[in-house]
């Protein structure tokens, strides 16, 4: 087949080259706006690639940091708490501590793993209870605090209980650092550890010293009140007594006189007998005429008395006695003393019982043979009567209670003369007081008012 062969015109094929020329043109610009576009689509793409990869990241960062800040805030809340924790074990230590210094009871901890029991801790109260400071009780012997004088069977029985593994419990009497005596309660108690080893001993000491003594003085008081019932049971049969020796001697006195008449003119020394019995009959009627005005609480019979002239007449009356106990009695009076005003049966029943104990605290010794009654004036207004012996002398601890009702030192003693002797000595306007003397024995003396003279 034979191609056609197209003849187009010169003007025509100018046109068709321009028309291929301008769409490569447009093409090629096309392509040029198609790879730019491209580029910057890729572009576009790349930066919002990073964009949300920064975005991403950002998420993570954000994500990150909340988890670390979680974190942060749990272990700041443990940290708390764990503060808090140690703040409030902190506060109970103090508050166990403060309760252990301030409590009244002595409270001690020994080291048990030492074999020689050192105190390692001792509040206050402990302290001042032993009378010892602190630096002279830690890291010392626990048992070695209490003196010589203490009863080591005592701290050896304690010693055997904690080591047996027992708490000990009991009231003993301890001593102070200056020797002082106290009673206390005493409980010690075991500590262990995880593995029930005993690793401390806790002590607790109560000053039972004043419960002790109130508890003797409740018994006294007791015993004073049985005391008092069979003294008033006594003072009545004592009345009663004192009325029916009253008429034996007043049958006494007839005889000794009708026989004094009878031998009227004879017998002289038979008359000085007969006179000596009235005397004493007459003596002994006024006593028992006085003791009964005393039961009967009566006042007092008083009137003018020379003190020198009542001792006398009162060591008559004893002289007896002193001679069977082989004893000498000697005066040193005061010349010419001014009178007193009192009662003359009851100022002798003074001087009768001073003296009487005088003879008993001389008792069994060969050195204490003589006694001294002293008068003298204290000052204007007063008489000083004193009753020196040489005998054993007033231990220490009888001289606050010696005067006060039935109290006595002697295994049949009442516990009543020098009571009555006082309220006597007081009730004329006086007191009556003891010591004892430098060298041996004691001295009784008793002070007693003078009468005034009215001045013109």
């Amino acid at each position: 087949m034979k191609k056609e062969i197209v003849k187009r015109k010169p003007g025509k094929a100018k046109e068709l080259l321009l028309k291929n020329v301008t769409r490569n043109n447009l093409e090629k610009k096309i392509r040029e706006q198609s790879d730019e576009l491209a580029t910057r689509s890729g572009q576009l793409k790349r930066g919002a690639d990073r964009e949300k990869l920064g975005a991403d990241r950002e998420r993570v960062s954000e994500n990150k940091i909340l988890k670390q800040k979680k974190e942060l805030n749990s272990r700041s809340g443990q940290l708390k708490e764990g503060a808090d924790r140690e703040k409030l074990a902190e506060e109970q230590i103090h508050i166990r501590t403060k309760a252990m210094e301030s409590t009244f009871d002595g409270i001690f901890v020994i080291d048990a793993k030492q074999s020689d029991y050192p105190i390692i801790y001792a509040n206050p109260s402990f302290l001042h209870l032993t009378g010892y400071s602190k630096n002279e009780v830690i890291g010392k012997n626990y048992f070695l605090l209490y003196g010589s004088d203490a009863d080591l069977r005592i701290y050896e029985e304690i010693k055997q209980t904690l080591l047996q593994g027992r708490s000990f419990h009991g009231e003993m009497m301890h001593f102070k650092k200056n020797g002082e005596k106290f009673w206390s309660l005493l409980r010690i108690t075991l500590v262990r550890d995880k593995n029930g080893i005993v690793t401390h001993y806790v002590g607790n000491k109560t000053d039972t010293t004043l419960m002790k003594q109130r508890d003797s003085e409740i018994k006294e008081q007791r015993e004073e009140l049985l005391h008092v019932t069979r003294v008033g049971k006594l003072a009545e049969f004592v009345s009663s007594l004192a009325h029916e020796i009253s008429q034996p001697l007043t049958a006494i006195l007839s005889y000794a006189q009708a026989a004094q008449r009878m031998l009227k003119d004879r017998e002289p020394q038979l008359q000085e007998i007969l006179q000596y019995i009235i005397n004493d009959d007459q003596r002994a009627s006024e006593v028992i005429r006085r003791l009964r005005y005393l039961l009967k609480k009566t006042k007092p019979a008083f009137e003018s008395i020379s003190i020198n002239s009542l001792i006398n007449d009162t060591t008559t009356l004893i002289m007896p006695d002193i001679a069977a106990r082989d004893k000498a009695i000697k005066f040193d009076f005061i010349t010419n003393p001014p009178s007193i005003m009192g009662d003359r049966i009851q100022l002798q029943q003074v001087l009768l019982n001073l003296i009487s104990n005088s003879l008993e605290a001389m008792e069994g010794s060969k050195l204490s043979h003589e006694m001294l009654i002293r008068t003298s004036l204290k000052d204007n207004e007063t008489i000083l009567v004193q009753v020196r012996d040489t005998g054993c002398g007033i231990p220490e601890e009888n001289m606050k209670k010696l005067f006060t009702h039935f109290f006595t030192s002697k295994p049949d003693g009442l516990g009543m003369g020098l009571s009555i002797s006082r309220s006597i000595v007081e009730a004329h306007g006086g007191r009556l007081d003891a010591e004892n003397n430098p060298d041996r024995g004691a001295t009784f003396y008793f002070t007693l008012p003078i009468i005034k003279k009215d001045k013109k």
